[in-house]
């Protein structure tokens, strides 16, 4: 990886974190490429199980680096389409692995965080998170995929809202929209991390697979065929090991032990 962007893998669990703390994270093109390699990584490597996205400092991640911006506004055009085309890379490469990921923020999530925060599927914020677009307010448009999955997770016109205005929101009240799962106290956001994705490696993997790539298909079929699509998820995991400890595990009263396989 890169400096700006650090990976490390514990009990099938990978964290990539954000590592830029002097500017909150703010994305540039050497973080941008970090993070690249570190999601494909992430999609690659059978180890792992359940993957975390976090930010080292008081951020998550602050969007882009507008320092970078203002030093090339006369190529800023040609710049977004190689960041963008680095970030995007990323987003598609989150939603492509065949395990869960969890997002933990804190402090600003602010334009591609809150879009890289929204690729991952779930997301546990402290509660000194604010979370806002922020597009709106430098004239330019989203990006990072957050214009695909804003209205899927708090509905069109909320979305819209949120992009067209970019007022900040709390953590309570991105918990109330949807935008993520859980909200806990800053001090206890690491445990309660560490609790949710050692939960989600020691669980059913082939299934968690199976189940993400229905949901990220299902708004592209009809419910005939995501009905279809079902039958077929399922007779693949019946044909797994964890499928057999699963049941044999029910049947014995007994917690089952998932390998993955």
């Amino acid at each position: 990886m890169t400096d700006s962007v650090l990976y490390a893998v514990s009990d099938a669990v990978a964290t990539i974190t954000l590592n830029r703390p002097r500017v909150m994270n703010a994305l540039d093109g050497e973080m941008i490429r970090g993070l690249r390699a570190a999601c494909e990584e992430i999609e690659r490597d059978t180890a792992v199980r359940a993957a975390v996205v976090r930010g080292a400092g008081p951020a998550f991640l602050a969007g882009g680096d507008v320092s970078v911006f203002h030093a090339n506004l006369p190529r800023m055009a040609e710049l977004i389409r190689a960041f963008a085309g680095e970030l995007h890379h990323a987003i598609l490469a989150l939603r492509r692995a065949p395990k869960p990921e969890l997002a933990s923020v804190h402090g600003p999530v602010a334009g591609a965080g809150v879009s890289l925060m929204a690729a991952a599927d779930l997301a546990i914020a402290a509660s000194d998170a604010t979370f806002t677009l922020a597009y709106s307010r430098l004239g330019a448009s989203p990006d990072g995929g957050v214009t695909h999955f804003l209205p899927r997770l708090v509905g069109q016109r909320k979305a819209f809202e949120l992009m067209l205005l970019s007022d900040a929101i709390d953590a309570r009240a991105a918990l109330a929209l949807g935008l993520v799962n859980w909200t806990v106290e800053r001090e206890a956001l690491d445990a309660e991390t560490h609790r949710i994705a050692r939960r989600l490696a020691l669980g059913a993997t082939r299934a968690f697979a199976e189940t993400k790539l229905l949901v990220n298909d299902s708004f592209d079929r009809t419910l005939a065929g995501q009905l279809a699509a079902e039958i077929e998820a399922f007779a693949r995991c019946a044909g797994t090991g964890d499928f057999a400890e699963g049941v044999c595990a029910f049947v014995q009263k007994r917690k089952p032990e998932f390998k993955g396989n």
